[in-house]
């Protein structure tokens, strides 16, 4: 018997295929949640965490990539820059993306000068 859950399509009595109970892939998050999350960094002031959101929501690149920035990634001649090329450590494929105004807003506002982009906190 095939049922029809939040996450999708799941056979009856069949285990599912990872530890945690879910298989597959995760469904993407919401704009309205996107922003709640947003909200909440920025309340909590923590600018740091809320610039390294906002450079993964831009990106789309994994975590090991995303912690993998330096600053000459995203910074040229004492401004963020408007678009960068990152290589994938997982495929080694360049992933080129826009960094939106909100994330170069946050990316300011933590300061950096120089070093990796994960090392600074304000």
């Amino acid at each position: 018997m095939l049922l029809q859950g939040a996450r999708g399509r799941a056979w009856l009595g069949e285990a599912p295929s990872s530890p945690c109970g879910q298989a597959g892939q995760k469904r993407p998050l919401l704009p309205k949640h996107v922003w709640s999350i947003r909200v909440r960094l920025e309340m909590a002031d923590n600018r740091r965490d809320l610039a390294l959101f906002n450079m993964a929501i831009d990106s789309k690149l994994r975590g090991c990539d995303l912690v993998c920035l330096k600053v000459r990634d995203v910074f040229a001649a004492g401004r963020v820059k408007e678009r960068t090329s990152v290589t994938q450590s997982k495929t080694g494929k360049p992933v080129r993306f826009e960094i939106t105004e909100t994330t170069r807003q946050s990316l300011v506002s933590i300061g950096i000068q120089t070093g990796p982009l994960i090392g600074v906190q304000k």
